[in-house]
C-alpha cells in the first residue's frame, strides 16, 4: 500500500549517493537516527558499495533494543563487505550525538521517529543533527491529514485508536487485548520547516502518497482487475506531482518529507 512513498524515498537518497559519487567522492559517512530493523540503511550501503565508495561508514540507532537487535541480525553479513563499517546502537535521539562536527554526508531519521520526541525539544535536536551533517539531513514524517496508523500492525487489528492533538499522545487498543499508550506529534510542514530552516538550507518539502494508498485495491473487497491499469497508475502520478508540494495538499499527504543540505557553521548545544 505504501511502495509509492517508499519509491520516492529511496529515489531521493539514491540521487544523492550518485551525486556524490559523480563529484569524486570515494568515502561516505551515514548516519540513521531511530534506524528501526535498519531496513533503509542496509539499502544505502549496499547501493554505495555497489556504486564504487571505497570506504563507507554507517551508524544506526534506536531507542529500542529489540529492533537494534534485529537490525544487527539483518546487517551480519555486510560488515564483511571491503571498506564497511556498519553497526548499530541503542541511544536516544534527545542525546548529544557521537559523530564529529560536520562529518555525515547522509543523516536520516525517516518514518516519524522525530514524532515520538517533545515537540519543545525539536529545535534544538535540530542544531544537533546539524552540527554533524555536512551533506543532507532526509526525515519523513506524519502530517496532520494523513490517515490512521497503529504503527505495530494493521489498522484492521485495531479495536479503539484515539489520537489526542492537544497531548500530543497515542492510545491504541488492539483486539488481542493488547494497549499501548505513547506520546506522537503530527505535523504541518510549515511547522516542520520552521524547525530545521535556522540550521539547514531546505531543499525541497513535499507530501508523499497523497493519492496511491486510497486507490490501492484492497483484496478482502475489490474485484481484481482484469483490464491494463498503467493509464490509471500514469494519472496517479501525474496527480502526485502536481499536488505534493501544495500547501492545500500536503498536510493532508500520508507522508511529509524533507530534504535539507547542512551548512558549515552552525551553533554547537552547550
Amino acid at each position: 500500500m505504501h511502495a509509492y512513498a517508499d519509491r520516492c524515498v529511496w529515489d531521493v537518497l539514491e540521487t544523492r549517493l550518485a551525486d556524490l559519487r559523480a563529484s569524486g567522492a570515494r568515502s561516505l559517512r551515514f548516519l540513521d537516527a531511530g534506524c528501526g530493523p535498519g531496513t533503509w540503511l542496509r539499502r544505502l550501503v549496499m547501493r554505495a558499495h555497489a556504486l564504487g565508495f571505497t570506504s563507507i561508514t554507517a551508524r544506526g540507532f534506536d531507542i529500542a533494543q529489540a529492533q537494534i537487535q534485529r537490525a544487527r541480525l539483518a546487517a551480519r553479513n555486510l560488515s564483511g563487505l571491503p571498506g564497511v563499517s556498519l553497526t548499530f546502537d541503542v541511544a536516544d535521539l534527545s542525546d548529544r550525538l557521537p559523530e564529529p562536527d560536520c562529518s555525515v554526508d547522509i543523516t536520516l531519521c525517516l518514518y516519524s521517529a522525530l514524532s515520538h520526541l517533545p515537540i519543545e525539544r525539536l529545535t534544538d535536536i535540530a542544531t544537533e543533527i546539524a552540527r554533524v551533517t555536512s551533506g543532507h539531513f532526509i526525515t519523513t514524517v506524519r502530517p496532520i491529514g494523513s490517515t490512521p496508523t497503529a504503527f505495530v500492525d494493521s489498522v484492521e487489528s485495531v479495536r479503539r485508536l484515539k489520537h489526542d492533538h492537544i497531548k500530543d499522545r497515542c492510545e491504541i487498543d488492539l483486539c488481542d487485548g493488547r494497549h499501548m499508550a505513547f506520546g506522537f506529534h503530527l505535523f504541518t510542514a510549515v511547522e516542520l520547516r520552521s524547525h530545521f530552516a535556522g540550521n539547514f538550507e531546505i531543499e525541497d518539502l513535499r507530501g508523499l502518497d497523497l493519492f496511491h494508498s486510497r486507490f490501492t485495491p484492497d483484496s478482502r473487497w475489490n474485484p481484481v482487475l482484469q483490464a491494463d491499469d498503467s493509464h490509471f497508475a500514469h494519472e496517479l502520478e501525474r496527480l502526485e506531482k502536481a499536488y505534493a508540494a501544495s500547501a492545500e495538499f500536503m498536510d493532508r499527504a500520508t507522508h511529509l518529507l524533507l530534504v535539507a543540505r547542512g551548512r558549515r557553521t552552525v551553533t554547537r548545544l552547550k
